[in-house]
């Protein structure tokens, strides 16, 4: 539908109006990069970036596409995504569904909008662990001209064997791998790492440890969570959807913890972007008193809408 009304001389313009909103203080310099609001849109929307610019002009302050493999993969077999409207949250089980880098790339190479992307990229389902570091290196190269940022997401429940990488020893060879490529660039883009919800705080100390010892710029927590405790959607509901990662307001409070864990241990050592069940302006805003530089949403813009982002925006300027 947004495809079709950027199409209609007037609408653009008429959902900048309606979406965006502007304020001098809502400016963020963050990782060396200026966003002109903190709210972003969370990786897995906008895939194949084919929407920046409709995106752009619903408010966001950025938005990060992917994630993306090396080679175009088809994901995981329908039906692959599910509401969970009693617990107002998501369960997926996409399977990094994508027309691969090159495509992403080139989509990005003819955008008009000034926005900040992030490009969020992971490994092809059938690359076995050993050789993860050459898929995380194809995408870097095939995206660095084309985003702002880069995330490496070693954390979706939904691609087998992919969050054995968020071990210490195979996450710090990969990430000073990319730092090593990225340092050899004449302007090297930020690097952030996605993880978890479900790492404990054992392997949260080393998080804090692995960033600053490969000297990436930042976390985002978190990613979704396998974890299905006190939701009110029942037993039976939940087994018939079966597997996936769980998003949305029953993620709430362990990446709110995780993000103060994050700020706290490290006594702010490196920006974090805290995303995971925020569906109103007070649970941003708690994000934020949790320590987290920049937010990000996306079940929320299914459930609320996006005027979401504006009222966000509104209430940070009034707190």
């Amino acid at each position: 539908m947004l495809k079709f009304a950027f199409k209609i001389p007037g609408v653009p313009a008429l959902l900048r109006a309606l979406y965006t909103f502007e304020h001098p203080d809502l400016v963020q310099e963050v990782a060396g990069l200026r966003f002109r609001n903190p709210v972003g849109l969370a990786a897995g929307f906008d895939k194949n970036a084919e929407m920046v610019d409709q995106l752009e002009a619903l408010g966001f302050g950025f938005i990060e596409i992917g994630t993306v493999t090396p080679r175009p993969q088809p994901g995981n077999e329908k039906p692959r995504l599910f509401r969970v409207k009693a617990d107002e949250g998501l369960i997926n089980r996409m399977g990094f569904n994508n027309k691969g880098a090159a495509v992403a790339a080139a989509k990005l190479r003819y955008r008009k909008s000034s926005i900040l992307v992030g490009g969020n990229i992971g490994k092809n389902k059938d690359t076995p662990n050993e050789q993860a570091l050459s898929d995380y290196i194809i995408c870097f190269n095939e995206l660095f001209e084309v985003v702002d940022y880069f995330v490496v997401n070693v954390s979706s429940p939904n691609t087998p064997g992919l969050r054995d990488l968020q071990e210490k020893g195979p996450l710090t060879a990969l990430l000073r791998e990319l730092q090593i490529r990225n340092k050899q660039r004449p302007n090297p883009k930020p690097i952030f790492l996605k993880i978890a919800p479900d790492l404990t705080f054992s392997q949260l100390d080393d998080i804090i440890d692995i960033v600053k010892e490969t000297g990436i710029a930042g976390v985002i927590a978190t990613n979704t969570t396998i974890s299905r405790q006190n939701l009110k959607t029942s037993k039976e509901t939940l087994d018939k959807i079966g597997a996936g990662g769980l998003s949305g307001q029953p993620l709430k409070e362990r990446a709110t913890e995780v993000i103060r864990y994050l700020c706290e241990h490290s006594e702010n050592a490196f920006p974090v972007i805290g995303v995971g069940g925020i569906a109103s302006a007070a649970d941003a805003l708690e994000k934020r008193k949790a320590g987290a530089d920049l937010l990000q949403i996306y079940s929320s813009f299914i459930y609320e809408g996006p005027g979401l982002v504006k009222k966000i925006c509104k209430a940070m300027l009034v707190k």
